[in-house]
């Protein structure tokens, strides 16, 4: 049981809870034997009263050492008396420092998206306030996911304007330019006087050309030509169908950066009311720790004056050692809640956000459950997205199928050319031939132009257009089937969120009751420990229950305040298009739901 792995797998804090269990069983141990005034065991006056008792304590201190052997070597020593606390962290102490001032827009402004923070840039500690109110509107300029929303919007109008254009005609400029050059030689196999055309193919005739007489030339010639051409596709069945999936899309790009708005309010909102929650928690935490240090003090004293016996102090010290382990847990808690809403609001690395508001409690949601389910789903982003989807996927389609259906156009053409031809370098051998159709330079010109219809028909492609648009269909009618688990995963969440708010509210009325009643109880123990008329036991009692009291009231107050951003998160009304100012709504404007449920 003493093997050095073992040594090094158990948790170092058991070395001081088995150190204070020992303490503790060896305080009571002394409480349970007694010793008279005399210095005699009062119990031990019976002969065989407590050698038992006594026997099964040793084993107990016996097993307990043993234990204490498995523990790490490195365990800090046992103290002896009152001793300090242990000092805080202080790489925790940093990121939970007061704010330096609040956030301005300068400031706030966003790194570069392809940069990384520059060395030393993570260790500047510039922690700056603001409200819940700037936090929400400083997201939604800076959220990337918001950015990346409004690109998408751009491409899906830049898609429709791209599918309009195949109303409109198509002007082509065509033009082209060419050299070659090239080396021939001509060879007479029949003397030219054979084929009886007179005297001028004869001997001594100009076009006279001898059996076997031949000529080498080199050749060369550069030609350019111009025009333009007019395209018109007059019938095209598809044409119409893909520029309705293009607009559907653009709804869809539309409703997902509504719904992007709608999301990234609901996370601002409840990373801040966390990090007020963790703000609060520190607060709480520590002074429950400066709570036992007062305490501690009192029970010193009172032990010196031989009031409470060793075990309310050795108590009070484990108390306070373990109410520090939940004051370091609440500052690494409220750094990372920080850290998590400068996530939100993509801050620049040397800046690190901190809750300027005070809890401030939202009241009751304005509207019923049915009242909010109707106003839910009338206009959601969200079940508008999954329609745009379906009605892209429709369209599409019918595009696909038009691809078996004809394709009638309309063209015309006109242009202009030139070229020049050039003969040289000449070796005539056998007398030659051709004499007088050589021509060692040429040039030729000229224009055209045409107009005509084109006409296309698929007739046969091995059923891959009709399997295009059964897959098509496909997804169309799975998508239908997303609508409604939409639907419903929207009325889980307000409803969870409706059904949290109403419980959190009844919550935070009985935890106020309650910690009114554990304060009062709280001053009476111990103003009641320092007369000697209640024991340490009571009064640790009493202030677990009274620390109880505060955290659960904390967590009803801001539960109410996310519940509320829950509902608000369905209902919120928020822009369609990306050029429209968003404003930061923290509660429901009820009139315009009041108008559109009537």
């Amino acid at each position: 049981m003493s093997s050095p792995g073992l040594k090094r797998r158990l948790p170092r804090v058991w070395r001081g809870v088995v150190v204070l269990a020992l303490a503790q069983g060896a305080a009571l141990l002394g409480t349970i034997a007694g010793t008279g005034a005399g210095g005699a065991r009062t119990l031990d006056s019976a002969p065989g009263s407590t050698a038992g008792l006594e026997r099964g304590w040793r084993e107990l201190e016996r097993q307990l050492r043993l234990l204490d052997r498995l523990l790490p070597l490195d365990a800090l020593p046992a103290q002896r008396g009152a001793g300090p606390p242990t000092p805080l962290p202080p790489a925790l102490l940093a990121p939970n420092a007061a704010p330096s001032g609040p956030l301005t827009p300068e400031a706030a402004r966003p790194a570069a998206p392809l940069s990384l923070p520059e060395a030393g840039a993570l260790q500047r500690d510039g922690i700056r306030s603001l409200s819940l109110e700037e936090a929400v509107a400083l997201a939604l300029r800076n959220s990337p996911e918001v950015r990346a929303r409004r690109e998408l919007v751009a491409a899906a109008l830049a898609e429709v304007r791209a599918r309009l254009g195949a109303y409109w005609p198509q002007l082509v400029a065509l033009g082209g330019a060419e050299v070659d050059s090239g080396w021939s030689r001509t060879t007479v196999l029949e003397s030219s006087q054979t084929l009886g055309f007179g005297p001028f193919f004869g001997p001594g005739g100009p076009f006279y050309s001898p059996k076997g007489g031949s000529v080498g030339v080199r050749s060369g010639s550069a030609a350019v030509s111009a025009g333009l051409e007019l395209r018109q596709a007059l019938l095209d069945f598809a044409r119409t169908p893909r520029v309705r999936a293009a607009r559907a899309r653009l709804v869809l790009r539309r409703a997902d950066y509504a719904d992007a708005l709608r999301r990234l309010g609901l996370e601002v909102s409840e990373a801040y009311y966390l990090l007020q929650r963790a703000d609060q928690l520190a607060r709480i935490r520590d002074a429950d720790v400066r709570n036992d240090l007062l305490i501690l003090k009192d029970a010193l004293q009172l032990k010196e004056a031989g009031l409470v016996p060793r075990l309310d102090v050795l108590r009070r010290r484990a108390i306070e050692a373990s109410n520090q382990e939940a004051l370091i847990q609440a500052l690494a808690d409220r750094a990372v809640a920080r850290r998590r809403l400068a996530t939100l609001l993509n801050l620049p690395p040397e800046i690190t956000p901190a809750a300027g508001d005070p809890i401030r409690l939202q009241g009751r949601w304005p509207l019923n459950l049915e009242a909010s389910l109707l106003a839910a789903y009338r206009g959601n982003p969200e079940l508008e997205a999954v329609l745009a989807t379906r009605q892209a996927l429709a369209e599409e389609r019918q595009a696909a199928a038009a691809a078996l259906l004809p394709k009638l156009g309309l063209f015309t053409r006109a242009g202009a050319s030139a070229s020049r031809d050039s003969l040289w370098g000449f070796q005539v051998n056998g007398g030659g031939c051709c004499q007088a159709s050589i021509s060692p330079e040429s040039r030729a010109s000229g224009w055209d132009w045409s107009i005509g219809l084109s006409v296309s028909w698929l007739l046969f492609d091995a059923g891959a257009t009709a399997g295009e648009a059964e897959a098509l269909e496909r997804r169309r009618q799975a998508v239908e089937q997303e609508h409604a688990a939409r639907r419903d995963a929207i009325r889980l969440r307000l409803e969870q969120a409706f059904f949290q708010h109403e419980a959190d509210l009844a919550k935070l009325a009985s935890a106020q009751r309650g910690v009114t009643a554990a304060l009062e109880a709280f001053r009476d123990i111990r103003m009641r420990y320092k007369l000697g008329l209640a024991n340490e036991v009571d009064l640790s009692l009493t202030q677990e229950r009274l620390i109880s009291g505060l955290v659960g009231r904390l967590n009803a107050t801001i539960g109410v305040n996310v519940s509320y951003a829950r509902l608000l998160r369905e209902l919120l009304p928020v822009p369609r298009d990306p050029d429209q100012p968003v404003e930061a709504v923290l509660q429901l404007g009820l009139d315009d739901h009041q108008r559109s449920i009537r």
